[in-house]
């Protein structure tokens, strides 16, 4: 035997016992982010980054924190499904210049009229028809012009905070405190359709098909509303994203 034999490592019992336990956690949110995204993203990526969300959160639990291992490791396996998103982002860079002028121009109708800015006059704002502006914002719901879920507005701690890794995203400010004060304030501050659209797909966690059943319109249209009011808080939260 040579010296290399000593740093051969040995399977860890207890982990893989806590891998075999909660794999089906990991299907479990897959499916749950699926309703969430669009057509493009598969479920087998996500599983596949989820299961290795899972063995981290395997091998760093510490029990001694508080929180139970299915807490945990559901942060962990959740947080590795969204960096799979984000380094796979399919959204052509068209749809975001697109949402970057939208928003550019709320944020001029609102600054100048003192109110929520219109369809139509964003619409007219920006030289385009009506449906041709509600196509941007069906296109904004999808892409990552600005992620909710990024911002850890449910209270939870994020994936690299849960693994104390550094976070190079533009959004590092998200888990500040007077940032998330902030972003409250703006979702307060929007339409109440698009407030309650927010709520229903955030807190509550229903799908677009299921909002559109209770407030009786297409799913197409809550992605419209959706996506308006997700351009609303990146004109709104422009001093804090940067954006």
């Amino acid at each position: 035997m040579n010296g290399a034999a000593m740093y051969v490592t040995t399977p860890d019992p207890d982990s893989d016992d806590l891998v075999t336990k909660h794999a089906a956690l990991v299907k479990r949110i897959a499916y749950h982010l699926m309703s969430r995204l669009p057509p493009s993203v598969q479920a087998d990526d996500l599983i596949q980054a989820g299961m290795i969300g899972l063995l981290e959160a395997s091998r760093n639990y510490d029990a001694t924190q508080g929180a139970s291992f299915e807490t945990y490791a559901g942060i962990r396996i959740r947080g590795s499904m969204l960096d799979e998103i984000r380094r796979t982002d399919w959204t052509p860079r068209s749809v975001h210049r697109k949402a970057r002028q939208v928003a550019e121009a709320v944020r001029e109708i609102e600054n100048q009229e003192g109110r929520d800015a219109r369809d139509v006059e964003v619409a007219e704002k920006l030289g385009i028809e009506l449906k041709d502006y509600h196509r941007i914002l069906q296109d904004a719901t999808g892409c990552r012009v600005f992620s909710i879920d990024d911002a850890g507005i449910n209270g939870e701690e994020s994936p690299q905070q849960a693994s104390g890794e550094p976070r190079n995203e533009p959004l590092d400010c998200l888990h500040n405190s007077d940032f998330k004060a902030a972003l409250a304030h703006s979702i307060s501050g929007l339409p109440e359709r698009e407030r309650l659209v927010m709520a229903m797909y955030y807190d509550e966690e229903l799908n677009l098909r299921e909002i559109g059943e209770v407030l009786g319109v297409s799913e197409s249209r809550v992605c419209q509303i959706h996506g308006q009011a997700l351009i609303r808080l990146r004109a709104r939260m422009g001093e804090w994203t940067g954006k």
